[in-house]
């Protein structure tokens, strides 16, 4: 009986995850963004997930995006140098009015904002601030444009008009409409509005600083110790899974157009060496920390040796040329054939192949037995007599 003895080389990748970062954001918009004070929720919401967040805003009620680029204010604010992110919020109800009517009333004035904010701080990024349609759409205006008479119709239309801002000035757009949509479908019961039925509840606020925070650090919420006062620990849980959700699980949809990277990679293991395919986004420089005390490698998609077996924390640090960036970690496991373990009668007449967890074997191998790095065994089975190829 032939006696197979195993030993598996393995990759294992952790969840992403990246280090505290202190950053510097501007809101411009109005009571959309001051009700219940959205960017000290969302900065007290960082500071309890570990990043510093430096927040100012200039929201006065009812401001427009023509009015707010016509204000001295609104000029003297984004003067300020070292913005890193710029958000802008319209008047509530000016995306959802007609294309044509956006194209000729909304759109100019976006462009201006945006140009403005880069002309004073190249590098930031504008955040297009994507709202939600009134409870039961927008009833004054319903007869002029009938798509906005229901809550659907108008939030369908913020959304297309936030997107095609985002598009036409090459920035990012936070979701917090459609965040909104899915948090009011799946939880009925958990009021996002005021009395007034426009304008955020407390819950409402919480989920947009959640939608916010996902968006600007590409990570999750969930679990976050800070909950806005008036908000239930249970409809918080939710708030902040379905807000992370829907930034990270469709982070394309939402900063295809704009500057934020986004870093990812995928290593492919042979033995102890590994090839890293670099699937960053919007970034140009990188730095690869291999996690075995080599030095840093600014390759684009390294392949790196390992000395030895173990278990390593892989870093990329994915940055652009405005020094906007992402880190992301994966840990890599590799578990190497210590010496003696092997079949050496196999080793000098026949090979053993492992690929996309299968294993090609030796004809007439009657038991199979694989053995970790530490020596210790965890599978040892008979095979049947046809055994040439198994699957793990």
């Amino acid at each position: 009986m032939k006696n197979i003895f195993i030993i598996l080389f393995l990759v294992v990748f952790s969840a992403h995850c990246s280090s505290a970062e202190k950053r510097k954001i501007l809101f411009l918009g109005n009571s959309y963004t001051y009700y219940n004070d959205l960017p000290n929720t969302l900065k007290q919401l960082a500071l309890s997930l570990g990043d510093t967040l430096e927040v100012d805003s200039y929201t006065p009620g009812g401001a427009s995006f023509q009015s707010l680029s016509n204000d001295a204010n609104t000029l003297a604010k984004i003067q300020v140098p070292g913005w890193d992110y710029v958000v802008l919020q319209a008047q509530s109800q000016e995306p959802a009015f007609s294309p044509a009517q956006v194209q000729s009333d909304t759109y100019p004035f976006a462009k201006k904002l945006d140009s403005l904010i880069h002309v004073a701080n190249p590098c930031a990024e504008t955040i297009f601030y994507m709202t939600w349609g009134r409870k039961n759409g927008d009833a004054g205006n319903c007869a002029a444009y009938p798509p906005i008479c229901t809550y659907e119709g108008m939030q369908q239309r913020l959304r297309e008009s936030y997107l095609e801002m985002s598009l036409n000035n090459q920035a990012s757009c936070s979701p917090v409409g459609v965040a909104w949509r899915t948090f009011r479908t799946a939880h009925p019961a958990v009021e996002l509005y005021n009395p007034d039925e426009s304008h955020p509840s407390v819950n409402g606020t919480y989920l947009a600083a959640c939608t916010f925070y996902s968006s600007i650090y590409h990570k999750t919420t969930l679990g976050a110790a800070y909950v806005l006062a008036g908000v239930a620990a249970a409809d918080a849980s939710s708030m902040q899974d379905i807000a992370s959700n829907t930034v990270l699980d469709s982070i394309e949809n939402w900063q295809q157009y704009g500057g934020i990277p986004v870093a990812a990679f995928t290593p492919t293991a042979n033995n102890l060496q590994v090839n890293f395919t670099n699937n960053s986004m919007r970034a140009t420089i990188y730095e690869w920390d291999f996690g075995d005390l080599s030095p840093i490698d600014n390759s684009t998609n390294p392949t790196h040796t390992y000395a030895t077996p173990g278990n390593y924390t892989v870093k990329l640090l994915a940055k652009t040329t405005c020094n906007k960036y992402e880190v992301k970690t994966n840990a890599v496991n590799l578990i190497g054939i210590p010496n003696g373990l092997e079949d050496q009668k196999l080793k000098k007449k026949n090979s053993i192949f492992y690929h996309n967890q299968h294993l090609n074997l030796p004809k007439n191998t009657k038991q199979l037995a694989i053995i970790n790095s530490a020596g210790a065994q965890i599978w040892n089975q008979a095979l049947p007599s046809d055994s040439d190829f198994f699957r793990l």
